[in-house]
């Protein structure tokens, strides 16, 4: 990737240029046998979608907290770009009741009543269907986001210096992101089209730097398993066949 990529956005940003077509992120859920695929083009779409979202009709700025209480997922990884790109420090699994807004899945609504700010709610049902019925009290992120601008221009532009991210007691500006990333990636032994299955969470620093960080600082590729257990190892090598994994962090 462009060795002047200071945040996440940036990577994001050298990753359309490079190629577009190519995979970043392939999701499953072996709790419901869920597949996605996204290219960087389609990833990229729906971060656009998203920061437009937060930043127009949710009026985030840069340096306000956003609690993201999300698994390991695809739309995760989604809302994690757009806060870089507006500038909102993501709090992943933060106090809601301290955060400025919040972004809630279906298990942490109650939870995420405690936010006085903006709050949002995903149903992470397949190919990003929407709630049967909005959560009182919610957005439903399904219902908002199509209808949101396909490319994204943020009103000030990202500090890199400025705080980004915290997660299990960590905390990163966004350069400190993208340096441990890159060295991530190199722990990892990514490189550019290396594709990395990982099981982890999204719940500590080293869930979501295997989930989405390093392989995107590296020009590489993820596949993002949750419920890995319930997968057999039989399932397991295949799927690492089939999806040409070059490497593992489970």
């Amino acid at each position: 990737m462009n060795a002047s990529d200071r945040t996440p956005a940036d990577l994001l940003r050298s990753a359309l240029a490079a190629d577009p077509a190519r995979p970043l992120v392939t999701f499953y859920d072996d709790a419901t046998g869920e597949r996605v695929e996204l290219s960087v083009a389609t990833f990229a779409n729906w971060v656009a979608k998203t920061a437009n979202l937060l930043q127009g009709d949710l009026a985030a700025e840069p340096g306000d907290r956003l609690a993201l209480l999300l698994p390991a997922h695809w739309q995760s990884a989604v809302w994690l770009l757009a806060c870089s790109s507006v500038g909102v420090v993501a709090e992943v699994q933060g106090d809601p009741a301290g955060a400025d807004l919040v972004v809630s899945g279906p298990d942490t609504l109650d939870r995420a009543r405690a936010c006085r700010g903006e709050r949002i709610a995903l149903a992470l049902r397949p190919l990003g269907g929407r709630f049967p019925r909005s959560p009182e009290g919610f957005a439903d992120y399904a219902v908002e986001v199509p209808g949101q601008g396909d490319r994204f221009a943020p009103y000030a532009p990202v500090d890199p210096a400025a705080p980004a991210l915290t997660v299990g007691g960590v905390s990163l500006t966004a350069e400190r992101l993208v340096a441990r990333s890159r060295e991530d990636a190199a722990e990892l032994g990514l490189g550019p089209g290396s594709r990395l299955l990982t099981g982890r969470t999204y719940d500590t620093w080293e869930g979501l730097s295997a989930g989405l960080f390093a392989p995107l600082a590296a020009g590489g590729s993820v596949v993002l398993c949750r419920h890995l257990d319930r997968l057999d190892a039989d399932g397991l090598a295949k799927r690492v066949e089939s999806e040409r994994i070059t490497g593992t962090a489970v």
